[in-house]
């Protein structure tokens, strides 16, 4: 059984290597590339961007080098340095073998952090050369990330470069490592009623990151008396010669103890960073009541959680793997420490800074779990407790919690060289980040604030995404939540994703097993539907089942603002309730579909995407109309192109003709709306394409509203465009409706029906 378990693992690893080694060769070998961020598509701008025009920035720099952040991408811009000595879970393999490892950390600040890396692999093994080499970069950086630099020559190196550069030079597996550990304990501490001051610390390793994450408990309130550090020839204690250095000996303990099985006794906290198996079941029996054990050794643990938890149930655990709960992962800090040092212009990253993104991370650990870092987890959400010490690498909340934390520490502790004058705004700037809705729903959020009419029912109400959008919205004052759903699986649901809201109580339920409006609700129901084939017996099942139809119902009747449906089921038939509930508004033909796409091209809008096979000139015209209305809600000018394979009469189809009429039913009834057609994709993007074509064409720059001929052609590029930007999708927004009502897709996230909501919000309060 052994030998086929071997079998077994040895086989997904032959796997997982064929499948890296394609991941890393294909389409084009490597994980990074690089981007101009200015428009190089004619003479002037390479003149603007290289000669002669480059010289006014160089200039200005010369004169003032601060202005480097103003004109270059120094200030976010940051080095990954290593040379190969310690690698993880590889060793001393070089610089050039490391290189992978380096593009995965760039990738990681990219991901997480918008920020930009260029990883460097050097040939240099003693102190001097690589303190000369990576000091020498400086004038290129805004930080140094070193990387995989085997103890204890990185901690000379790193002291040495603090001292000789005005950037911050960051060693993470120290710094990174220590930071999570740190998080971990305190919170692990706080639940089993202990001090750090009075625990007792036994560490297993006493390398760099194991002396890091040491020396950041001391200046968090740990008592080196209480701290025992073990390596390979046992205790670290005093008069000890084997094996010693500057670093390690400031943990010496005056003790006749050698071994981990004799200083374990009463410890709190076991702190591994050195090899499998080390802990040993029965050494556990020896610890505190509700232990902590921190067994960090990749890939193999000092102790399965599994044995631990059979020797101690009270033990608390956390590992370095991602297929166990409490994952030390240096990514949850890394990126968001560099975010905020480089946006308050550190000078270095100071022991303050480290500290406060401890508690940041800490604290953001006892909030509730976001939908995207719930996302990441299989099973029940975690819930801030045992197995859930420390928050998710996914949760996009770190960013926000760590980043201005660390700006705020670096302007007090002096090494800012830009301090953030405005926290507010730095918080918006960090949130368009985040979800990438932010700016472009911005407007969206402030009106619907400030609305009267906030009252948003949502018919699918049990649904986890609609749960955790009503905490936001409850949180941010954005819309007063109604769900209906049965109130004992929302109840349930609610206590099993860790939300804190609760029914009846901060928002209301309409229960449809049991409502007292019910025989109301099908009185009314009836008489809308009576002559469409519906008789008294199905109006009372389908008002008792259907829980659109219950939504349209409330807001017909005035006791909900607006409707957000279309989480489960089929797009069509949600349309068929509202339009038979709700209906059309005053002089509206036909209801349509519009959708937004935020990438970091930008907005633009879609339109037909959900509705309409087939529109008439009439009805594209009308919609084309009622796009540019809703787009202005956003803050945005409309720019309408009615997109078709023809370009400005360049071909006779049929569906070119119907463009062309549209476009003049456009005109005729909306003729201050900047609007052309009928065109290709590439001229409503392109301005000068449409100039090629049409000299005198009435729309200016990009088009921000794609109009097109029919369903097929608007739904096909949206999911292609939606794809190939990894854009945002914010809708389908649903045109035309006398109340407000928007039918959402399956595929919608909870931030989809938080963006959503706001919208009926502010449509409720200004029709």
């Amino acid at each position: 059984m052994q030998d086929k378990a071997n079998e077994d693992g040895n086989n997904k690893s032959g796997d997982l290597d064929e499948q890296a080694l394609f991941f890393h060769r294909y389409p084009r070998p490597g994980k990074l590339e690089i981007q101009p961020t200015k428009p190089l598509g004619n003479q002037r701008d390479l003149a603007l961007a290289y000669s002669p025009g480059v010289a006014a920035p160089c200039l200005a720099i010369r004169d003032d080098p601060n202005t480097a952040a103003d004109y270059t991408g120094r200030a976010n811009l940051v080095a990954v340095i290593s040379n190969g000595t310690a690698v993880l879970g590889l060793g001393n393999i070089g610089p050039l073998a490391s290189k992978p490892v380096m593009e995965g950390k760039a990738v990681l600040f990219k991901k997480f952090a918008a920020i930009d890396v260029f990883d460097i692999e050097i040939d240099a093994n003693d102190i001097d050369s690589m303190v000369s080499t990576i000091s020498a970069l400086e004038p290129t950086f805004g930080g140094i990330n070193l990387e995989d630099i085997k103890a204890p020559e990185c901690f000379e190196v790193e002291r040495q470069l603090r001292e000789k550069m005005n950037i911050p030079v960051f060693h993470d597996d120290q710094h990174g490592t220590a930071i999570i550990v740190a998080a971990a304990i305190l919170n692990g501490l706080e639940l089993a009623g202990k001090t750090l001051s009075d625990v007792k610390i036994v560490a297993s390793g006493a390398g760099a990151a194991a002396l890091a994450c040491l020396n950041l408990l001391v200046l968090l309130g740990a008592r080196k008396e209480n701290i025992w550090v073990h390596d390979i020839e046992g205790l670290v204690y005093l008069g000890r010669e084997t094996l010693m250095d500057q670093w390690k000996s400031i943990y010496c303990q005056d003790s006749e103890k050698r071994t981990l099985a004799e200083s374990i006794d009463g410890a709190d906290v076991f702190l591994g960073l050195s090899a499998a198996g080390v802990l040993k079941p029965e050494l556990l029996a020896k610890m505190a009541e509700k232990p902590l054990i921190m067994a960090l050794a990749n890939p193999t643990p000092e102790i399965m959680p599994e044995l631990a938890r059979a020797a101690r149930p009270d033990a608390m655990i956390c590992t370095g793997r991602s297929d166990f709960p409490n994952q030390v992962n240096n990514v949850l800090c890394f990126p968001y420490i560099f975010r905020g040092a480089l946006d308050c212009g550190a000078r270095t990253i100071n022991e303050e800074m480290k500290m406060a993104a401890v508690k940041a991370i800490a604290a953001l650990a006892r909030e509730e779990v976001s939908d995207v870092a719930a996302r990441a987890y299989s099973g029940e959400t975690p819930i801030f407790g045992p197995d859930y010490l420390i928050p998710s690498p996914f949760d996009p909340r770190l960013i926000l919690r760590i980043a201005p934390a660390v700006a705020r520490a670096a302007a007090e502790s002096g090494v800012a060289g830009r301090p953030i004058q405005d926290y507010d705004a730095y918080m918006d700037q960090l949130n368009r980040f985040v979800w990438r809705s932010g700016f472009i729903m911005k407007p969206i959020f402030n009106a619907a604030k400030n609305a009267e009419k906030n009252r948003v029912i949502f018919a699918e109400g049990e649904d986890e995404r609609v749960l955790r959008a009503a905490q936001v919205l409850l949180e941010d004052q954005t819309a007063r939540p109604i769900l209906i759903g049965r109130p004992s699986v929302i109840e349930a649901r609610l206590k099993r994703f860790g939300i804190r809201i609760r029914p009846n109580v901060d928002f209301e339920v309409i229960n449809p097993e049991d409502d007292p409006r019910y025989r109301d609700y099908v009185d009314d129901y009836f008489a809308l539907v009576g002559r469409a084939g519906v008789n008294p017996e199905a109006a009372r099942t389908i008002v008792r089942t259907n829980t659109t139809v219950i939504g349209a119902l409330a807001v017909r009747r005035g006791e909900a603002d607006a409707l957000v449906c279309g989480v489960e089921g089929r797009y069509d038939r949600h349309l068929r309730d509202v339009n038979q509930i709700i209906g059309k508004r005053e002089g509206v033909c036909a209801f349509s579909g519009m959708s937004l796409l935020i990438s970091q091209r930008g907005a633009i809008f879609f339109t037909d995407t959900f509705v309409s096979y087939n529109p008439t000139a009439a009805e594209i015209a009308e919609m084309t109309i009622l796009a540019a209305e809703a787009i202005q809600r956003f803050g945005i000018v409309p720019k309408a192109a009615l997109v078709s394979h023809s370009n400005f009469g360049s071909r006779d189809s049929e569906s070119a003709r119907k463009m062309r009429e549209a476009l003049a039913l456009v005109r005729q009834r909306a003729p201050d709306l900047e609007v052309d057609g009928e065109m290709q994709g590439g001229s409503a993007l392109s301005e000068p394409l449409r100039k090629r074509a049409m000299p005198d064409s009435t729309l200016t720059g990009e088009a921000n509203l794609l109009v097109f001929p029919n369903l097929d052609a608007a739904n096909i590029s949206l999911g292609v465009v939606r794809n190939m930007l990894d854009a945002l999708h914010v809708g389908p927004i649903l045109l035309g409706t006398a109340l407000p009502a928007h039918i959402l897709s399956p595929s919608v996230t909870s931030r989809g029906v938080v963006n959503m909501a706001a919208l009926a919000v502010v449509e409720a309060s200004n029709p």
